[in-house]
């Protein structure tokens, strides 16, 4: 499925976007990894060329247009083409809304999670178009419901959601043949979104950050859920697939899914 093909990964240097990457070399692919992040890229590239795969680490930033049109075409200079692009650079908060000082947590937020997914898209579309390919777009569970200490990031991801589902519309009118599948993750383990995660002074986190609860996903386990989705085509990933009744019970018990939430979020504060 993956033999030969193409694909993009932002925030490629570490978690999700590092294992994707790995899993996908392994599958045969040609992947094209990006982030600022040029030493910790390198290995990641340099991993995936051990597992057999074609790899391509551009160093740049999703914020930047400029960069994210140099990605594609670096891409497609290099493998001739663009099948996948996976838009999973993102970053985190851990604040309550009136604590926090530095507004500009909220526009970093937006810029990262919601704008830097619409800058690689808008440059790599023509390129998916050619291919019949694949968005993929890592949002989050938090595109559907809020949770508390995390307004300014589920704004982001609601952003993202809308935006996906939206041009997937203008994609079907269109018969460009481009699917978006939008990957909606519970916490996931292994990765540095939490240390990343910015707090009430617009800083990261760190190593204070909380720990993760055993509800939450491993990375590996993640990659295979969103390859699995990838290969099938599918509109819309939720993992783990349990959290479908959260979604659910939201839409006609919203109050109840709110409670659940944040309980959840209480004991998480607490760890």
């Amino acid at each position: 499925m993956f033999q030969d093909k193409s694909v993009v990964i932002t925030g490629a240097s570490s978690g999700l976007g590092a294992a994707l990457g790995l899993e996908l070399a392994r599958a045969g692919a040609r992947v094209a990894l990006f982030s600022p992040e040029s030493e910790r890229l390198k290995e990641v590239a340099e991993r995936c060329a051990e597992a057999g795969a074609q790899a391509l680490a551009v160093i740049g930033d999703v914020t930047l247009p400029d960069d994210c049109r140099r990605l594609m075409q670096e891409t497609v200079a290099e493998f001739g083409g663009i099948d996948y692009l996976i838009a999973n650079a993102g970053i985190s908060m851990w604040a309550k809304f009136e604590d926090v000082e530095d507004l500009g947590v909220f526009r970093k937020l937006m810029e990262v999670n919601y704008q830097g997914a619409v800058n690689c898209a808008y440059h790599a579309l023509p390129h998916l178009k050619q291919r019949r390919g694949m968005l993929v777009a890592i949002t989050s569970i938090q595109s559907k419901i809020g949770v508390p200490l995390h307004t300014g990031y589920v704004a982001s991801k609601h952003a993202l959601q809308g935006f996906c589902e939206s041009l997937r519309m203008e994609l079907d009118l269109d018969g460009a043949g481009v699917d978006i599948l939008t990957v909606l993750p519970h916490w996931l383990r292994g990765t540095e979104l939490r240390e990343h995660a910015l707090s009430k002074e617009g800083k990261e986190l760190g190593t204070s950050s909380r720990k993760h609860s055993s509800e939450s996903v491993s990375v590996e386990d993640a990659c295979k859920a969103i390859l699995k989705a990838m290969r099938k085509r599918k509109r819309e990933l939720v993992i783990p697939w349990k959290l479908k009744f959260l979604l659910g019970l939201n839409l006609i018990r919203p109050q109840l899914a709110e409670s659940i939430v944040t309980g959840k979020v209480r004991h998480q504060d607490r760890r």
